[in-house]
């Protein structure tokens, strides 16, 4: 079957080796989704101190980086938010985070209800609380 990596000029670069997303068929894989922002290695809510270690982060702000960093890629893809079909969540704080991401998440999903998992991981590759990986059709 036919393999297709896909690039979105929107979402933030990859921070390694990975494209955005992979099309096999009618499906569409996307890699993990973080909330940085394009061309930059600002973090929507994140506060730094000089070592790069986090200060204080907002959960609600990096959702909602997430989630548009997501549309930019189904979207590249020739894909939409609606045709999104399974979601893995990544979380570095379950017992803090936990409530406000799932409010947000049934407000983006509330007409598109995939499966989903929510796992909690001790960090991620840069300084973020939540990541997701994105399985979705293209019609």
């Amino acid at each position: 079957m036919q393999q297709n990596d896909v690039n979105s000029n929107k979402a933030p670069e990859p921070v390694g080796l990975y494209p955005h997303a992979k099309r096999v068929g009618n499906l569409l894989f996307l890699s993990g989704v973080g909330p940085r922002e394009r061309g930059t290695k600002k973090i929507p809510g994140v506060e730094l101190d000089a070592d790069g270690n986090i200060v204080s982060y907002d959960i609600a702000a990096q959702c909602h980086s997430v989630f548009k960093n997501i549309r930019y890629v189904l979207e590249d893809a020739g894909s939409s938010w609606d045709n999104i079909v399974d979601v893995t969540v990544f979380l570095t704080n379950m017992k803090d985070d936990f409530k406000t991401y799932n409010a947000l998440y049934a407000e983006y999903f509330k007409d598109n209800l995939p499966c989903r998992t929510t796992i909690e991981i001790n960090c991620l590759p840069t300084p973020i609380a939540i990541e997701l990986k994105v399985i979705a059709t293209i019609d």
